[in-house]
């Protein structure tokens, strides 16, 4: 059994104001060329399909051009997927009975009724059945009502709660392994055949976080509030994981996250990003991870240097890469932004790194509210104009506000 794991499409986000929508259409084009290619027996996709809970006109568009793309494949390849924490699963669910007469199976929350269970797509192969279980984003309050009071507290309990509810807690593997033919048909099945997992939440190993990225922190709280322990699903033969943008495993390999077809942020500049195919042997056997790159229309990546410098490096291979850049003059150049315009069609930002932004970076300090008037203010020209405020100009700004003061006084 051979399927693509795919996640955070995100389809609708911009970076840093530049639309994205020509770089979207093309890595899903790729994605359904891979799938014709190498002609998986399903696709999973994990959550966090659109990139707001109020998708544009476009980004739906996009994505039933994928569909579109996915479903001309034949013999057809069936898709499983699950709503993230970015998808409204109301607007996700749209025409749901329809997609799974045209095999496209998708859960969008999980149980919310007594009779309800998660859902569960059964494939085949030469070894028997492949079980996958479809666990959308959840919040303990999502479940809460389905349990005793007080047993829903955390992220960790619900997921747990959830997954026992079905006999695919290890505990009841556990008591299907060890009880005699004749107990429980479900608990039996999972611990005979192979079983695959979607889920779309913040695993941690322990107490190890993941890695990281700047466009995923939105979403997930600080301190570790949302995580769940990879204990509560490390038992299935393969855990298909969204949320995290950069591809990597948790404490196993068969724990996965697949991260973004795109660059989102500057901080994925070194991502690697791909298609991770999955090839599940018989019951026992571990996974096999192979990877298939993807290559983006264009490039995010930081520049570094002197203005010169970073001016002479513009090729016709590099000028149309979004670029984050910082210069390091300690004289700053007259209008560096329009100068880098010149050569560079899309700039995301521009740091100035030098002795003044420094001793100005240390004085003010890392809080946010412990900044001053001038130095927000200053961070804002920064944002607005793509440059700083020259130091001529700080001494005016700073003169006013100390009238305004005054004033108000």
């Amino acid at each position: 059994m051979r399927f693509f794991h795919i996640s955070d499409l995100h389809i609708g986000k911009q970076l840093h104001y530049y639309n994205l929508a020509g770089n979207q259409r093309a890595v899903l084009k790729q994605i359904a060329a891979r799938a014709e290619e190498y002609r998986p027996d399903a696709i999973l996709i994990c959550g966090d399909i659109f990139d707001k809970s109020s998708p544009s006109g476009e980004a739906y568009t996009i994505f039933d051009e994928f569909l579109n793309d996915l479903a001309a494949i034949s013999p057809r390849i069936p898709v499983l997927m699950i709503a993230g924490n970015h998808d409204s699963p109301q607007r996700l669910a749209y025409a749901r009975t329809f997609l799974e007469r045209n095999q496209i199976y998708l859960s969008v929350l999980p149980p919310q009724r007594e009779e309800e269970h998660l859902k569960k797509v059964t494939l085949r192969d030469e070894w028997g059945s492949v079980n996958f279980y479809l666990l959308p984003f959840l919040k303990p309050g999502y479940v809460r009502h389905l349990f005793a009071e007080g047993q829903i507290t955390d992220y960790q309990r619900a997921v747990e709660a959830i997954l026992a509810r079905d006999g695919l807690d290890r505990e009841s593997l556990k008591t299907a392994e060890q009880s005699p033919a004749g107990g429980d048909s479900r608990r039996e099945a999972f611990a005979a055949e192979r079983n695959v997992l979607l889920s779309h939440q913040f695993y941690v190993n322990g107490g190890k976080e993941p890695e990281r990225s700047d466009s995923e922190q939105r979403g997930i709280q600080v301190g570790g509030l949302d995580s769940v322990d990879v204990s509560a699903v490390e038992h299935f033969d393969y855990v298909a994981l969204g949320h995290i943008h950069g591809p990597q495993q948790v404490k196993d390999s068969h724990i996965r996250y697949c991260g973004t077809p795109l660059k989102y942020s500057v901080s994925e500049e070194h991502h690697e990003k791909s298609i991770t195919l999955v090839t599940l042997g018989a019951k026992g056997t571990a996974p096999q991870i192979e990877t298939i790159p993807l290559s983006p229309v264009q490039e995010v990546r930081r520049e570094r240097g002197l203005l010169s410098e970073i001016l002479q490096r513009a090729t016709p291979e590099n000028c149309h890469d979004f670029l984050s850049v910082t210069i390091t003059d300690e004289k700053e150049p007259y209008h560096p932004m329009e100068q880098l315009e010149e050569k560079y069609d899309f700039i995301l930002e521009l740091r100035v790194d030098n002795q003044r932004t420094r001793a100005l970076s240390e004085f003010s300090g890392p809080r946010e509210e412990e900044r001053t008037p001038l130095q927000v203010f200053a961070a804002f020209y920064q944002e607005m104009r793509g440059q700083p405020m020259s130091p001529k100009e700080e001494a005016w700004m700073e003169k006013l506000m100390n009238t305004e003061e005054e004033v108000a006084e």
